[in-house]
């Protein structure tokens, strides 16, 4: 019988994407719970306060690193696991600066904004530090500390992923997000009523434009998932809320004005998403 001679390359490289998203994952985590679970009040406040001055700083990035550590679950993590560590206390003592700097009395008016757009400045940073120890922590784990190797089989294995399915669906989820609610302003602005003072004092910001948002992305995420019943429930659900405003309005053209906005909105959703399943089945 004649052997069958099989040539195997002499290098095999693993696979990336899912053992690197394992990695984001657990570190993720681990910020969670040192930043949202297990952080009292108290040491937020005192960190705020005082920066690394406070013991309650030291607390909290040995907490975040000891958990970093005991989620990826390696004893040679520690490097990583304490490179991390550093990371996430010199973030924290940059917030904790801009913090106590705009909370100044001359800058009192600025306070409470900075300190919004600071939360998020941090969760961001956080956000980009564990992305590095991951794509790090692979690096060496399983490619010798080669990154050009790891970073040529992310992106090939990216390459195959990115079909014409996702380039679709991401389209889809931007196009309901700002670029609907303009087509939709502009669609209905002939129709534009007189608003009643009050209602107009009383609404929030750009609120009609998040909410519209929303719905569309609810609305596209139910029907691709087929369950068509739920987008029925969000059209009551947001009828009964908006059944005391109009009423309180007394005005018929800003009821028909809301109907024909609330309509266009589901209506862009649904023939966005089966476009989409279309698609997909194509």
């Amino acid at each position: 019988m004649p052997q069958l001679n099989l040539v195997l390359p002499s290098t095999v490289e693993p696979a990336v994407v899912l053992p690197l998203l394992t990695t984001i994952t657990r570190l993720l985590l681990a910020h969670l719970l040192g930043d949202f679970i297990l952080q009292p009040n108290r040491w937020v406040r005192h960190k705020t306060k005082s920066g690394y001055k406070a013991k309650e700083f030291w607390w909290h990035i040995l907490l975040h690193g000891l958990l970093a550590w005991l989620l990826i679950a390696k004893f040679n993590f520690w490097p990583f696991a304490l490179l991390l560590t550093v990371l996430h206390g010199a973030i924290d003592q940059l917030k904790s600066e801009m913090e106590r700097t705009f909370s100044l009395p001359s800058k009192a008016a600025i306070a409470a904004k900075s300190k919004r757009h600071w939360f998020w400045y941090d969760q961001l940073l956080h956000l980009v530090a564990i992305l590095l120890i991951a794509m790090l922590w692979q690096t060496v784990t399983c490619y010798s500390g080669n990154p050009g190797t790891m970073l040529n089989t992310l992106l090939s294995e990216l390459s195959d992923w990115w079909g014409l399915r996702q380039i679709l669906l991401i389209t889809a989820i931007i196009f309901l997000t700002r670029p609907s609610a303009i087509f939709i302003r502009n669609l209905i602005t002939i129709w534009t009523p007189a608003y009643n003072t009050q209602l107009e004092t009383d609404s929030l910001k750009n609120a009609g434009t998040y909410i519209g948002i929303m719905e569309r992305l609810f609305v596209f995420t139910f029907i691709i998932y087929g369950h068509f019943e739920a987008v029925g429930f969000l059209l009551a659900a947001k009828s009964i809320f908006r059944f005391g405003d109009l009423t309180a309005a007394r005005d018929r053209k800003l009821t028909e004005y809301v109907l024909i906005g609330t309509l266009l909105s589901f209506g862009l959703a649904i023939f966005t998403a089966l476009i989409y399943l279309q698609a997909k089945l194509a």
